[in-house]
């Protein structure tokens, strides 16, 4: 007789497990310290020398555009630092072979990856994955500081429930998600995290690729519609599907689908049944390259919904954008608790045109309509100067809050 786990049950267990494991190591790590303590006579122990100084944790690889900058300036300025990656294949891994200070390790995939995590020894701890502290990953006893860094410029709010609420500081591009923070906090009655506005280092990265990268045409002449959308219920290919790809493609202008990376896992057989049910030819493209940069700069107008790919598109590359709000559902999201529309639909209808259920038959006509209107350029502008604050400072302003950081948490501890 075989015994079957259901996966909550198993996710349960595991927290419980990873929750002994913890209490065990956190517990010698302690008794080590209190007999160091006792054998020197009562002088207070030297610094932990098995504490590393920063670990950087990225969950997936398509996110070392944030933090590849990161890395190089603080190889660049001498500081120490442990990149820890949930993807075997992540670009980390090979840079960090032929440097001096950056080291990089694969620490597995899933809930292997967060037995390690929960276990850390380390002052800072930067990452863009939320959810600490509320599902598998949880706070180590050990770390100091938690860093959560942002990989969009949208909304903070658009994050699953509780997303950065067990955070200590966040690094943040806008004024809107300060004050979706400061709004979640006072509901929540969370004490308030240290922000800085730093900007966005992959957006810092990206324009300076552009301001170097001659613009690249699509071979056909014909437009390049980029079809860029999120995951999950509310995103235009789980809403609409196969009847709105049959639209784009009757345009006859060169189609690229790009699929959110989180729909090859969460969302599997919905995307093999379009691939299958749409192959590839001169006028149709799939798209699932880490770097989205060159599909983006060859792209002329792009179709999308909640992503925050959109405003990587608007901001940096300056061009046209479509959306879908496709009936979008604020309930699995922080932003259920605020009672505004989340800034991400606030400024789409300022900047792009909206695609409503009764797009077929006039899809062709929107998207041209879209392409030519002069009214959206002045409005990206307006967009982009509250976005994305400390444009090009990015990267040098996280490496400052960093090392100051951990030269405050030093000093705390000789003391």
């Amino acid at each position: 007789m075989s015994l079957y786990i259901d996966p909550g049950t198993g996710s349960m267990l595991f927290s419980i497990l990873i929750g002994i494991i913890g209490v065990v190591v956190f517990f010698l790590r302690t008794a080590l310290i209190k007999i160091k303590f006792i054998l020197s006579g009562g002088k207070k122990a030297k610094i932990d020398k098995n504490k590393l100084p920063i670990v950087i944790f990225s969950d997936h690889k398509r996110y070392w555009n944030v933090f590849k900058p990161i890395c190089e300036e603080l190889e660049k300025r001498g500081q120490k630092v442990s990149y820890y990656t949930a993807s075997p294949d992540d670009p980390a891994l090979e840079y960090a072979k032929d440097t001096k200070f950056v080291t990089a390790e694969f620490i597995g995939e899933g809930n292997k990856a967060f037995s390690r995590l929960n276990i850390l020894n380390a002052y800072i701890v930067l990452s863009t994955t939320p959810g600490l502290d509320v599902y598998q990953w949880k706070r180590s006893k050990t770390v100091n500081l938690y860093v959560h860094i942002l990989h969009a410029p949208g909304n903070i709010s658009l994050y699953r429930m509780f997303g950065t609420d067990y955070y200590d500081s966040l690094l943040l591009s806008g004024d809107h998600q300060v004050e979706q923070t400061r709004k979640l906090e006072a509901l929540r009655k969370l004490p308030e995290k240290e922000i800085k506005l730093v900007g966005l280092t992959y957006l810092d990265d990206m324009k300076k690729r552009l301001d170097n990268h001659p613009v690249t045409k699509n071979a056909s002449g014909k437009p390049l519609v980029l079809l860029a959308p999120s995951w999950g219920p509310s995103g235009i290919l789980t809403k609409y599907g196969a009847p709105f790809l049959d639209e784009l493609i009757k345009t006859g202008y060169h189609i690229v689908v790009r699929p959110h990376p989180q729909s090859f896992s969460s969302e599997a057989s919905m995307l093999e049944k379009l691939m299958k049910q749409y192959p590839e030819n001169e006028d149709f493209e799939w798209n699932k390259d880490n770097d989205n940069f060159d599909i983006l700069s060859r792209a002329d107008i792009m179709i999308s919904d909640f992503s925050g790919v959109i405003f990587d598109y608007l901001l940096v590359f300056d061009k046209p954008v479509m959306y879908a709000n496709a009936g979008f559902s604020k309930d699995p999201y922080d932003a259920w608790w605020l009672d505004e529309t989340p800034y991400t639909f606030e400024v789409l209808p300022k900047v792009g045109k909206e695609i409503n259920d009764d797009y077929k038959g006039n899809l062709k006509a929107m998207i041209d309509e879209c392409m030519n209107d002069p009214k959206y350029e002045s409005a990206r502008r307006e967009v982009r100067n509250t976005a994305w604050k400390n444009i090009g400072g990015a990267t040098s302003s996280v490496c400052d809050y960093l090392i100051a950081k951990l030269g405050e948490l030093s000093e705390e501890e000789k003391k």
